[in-house]
């Protein structure tokens, strides 16, 4: 407990204030501190409500920068589009015989991309990929026959995102160990991204709150007036 007491003592920056983009990342990293690389995540809550089917938010955005992370990309095809897959650097790629892996508790990938035809294998995985975010969708990109360049999106630093339960939304947007500038692009490239895909049962302020911190580190307000919110 002392340990920790002396690392929040240590943290600098107001918290209870908002800040803009380029103010909040340059707070997060100053107080970023951990041994390690810490990640870099962002929670944004929006003026929705998830329960209706017109204020869903879901989509993927390519951050300019990347995740900073080693993103391991299964890939249920077969064929010539299981040999793409491949190619473009797919950690894992098969068909029958991966479904049955995952059924039997295999999942040791971070995105699921499938080909429209094996969909009526890929339905089996429902109850296994849905309750953790993993089920190709061909909203966000992973069910598509361009396999070898969804891969190559998902290792290059596209992320998926899509709104909880109680209307926010999170997402790991780099490395402590990343430039300002390259941090600023991700969240940027996010903020956008949210903003496009506002759904039309969206009612007043669509941005509400959004909070920029470290994995170690203190949250920061980001001010939404200016973010087109």
């Amino acid at each position: 407990m002392t340990k920790q007491a002396k690392r929040i003592k240590a943290w600098t920056g107001d918290r209870n204030a908002t800040h803009s983009v380029e103010q909040a990342v340059k707070l997060v990293k100053e107080n970023a501190k951990a041994k390690f690389d810490e990640s870099i995540e962002i929670a944004i809550n929006l003026g929705v409500d998830p329960r209706h089917a017109d204020q869903q938010v879901r989509g993927v955005v390519s951050l300019p920068s990347g995740t900073g992370r080693d993103v391991r990309v299964a890939v249920i095809a077969k064929d010539a589009k299981a040999a793409e897959a491949t190619a473009a650097g797919a950690d894992i790629v098969g068909a029958e015989e991966l479904v049955e892996r995952i059924q039997g508790g295999f999942m040791d990938f971070d995105r699921v991309i499938a080909t429209p035809d094996m969909m009526a294998l890929v339905g089996r995985l429902g109850k296994v990929l849905g309750p953790r975010g993993l089920m190709p969708n061909p909203r966000v990109g992973t069910v598509t026959p361009n396999v070898g360049q969804a891969v190559k999106d998902a290792k290059g630093g596209a992320i998926e995102f899509r709104v909880e339960k109680a209307g926010i939304v999170q997402a790991g947007i780099g490395k402590a160990s990343f430039t300002e500038a390259a941090l600023q692009a991700n969240v940027n490239a996010l903020i956008d991204a949210l903003n496009k895909a506002r759904p039309s049962g969206a009612k007043g302020i669509y941005m509400k709150k959004i909070s920029l911190s470290s994995t170690m580190g203190p949250g920061f307000k980001i001010d939404t007036a200016n973010l087109g919110a």
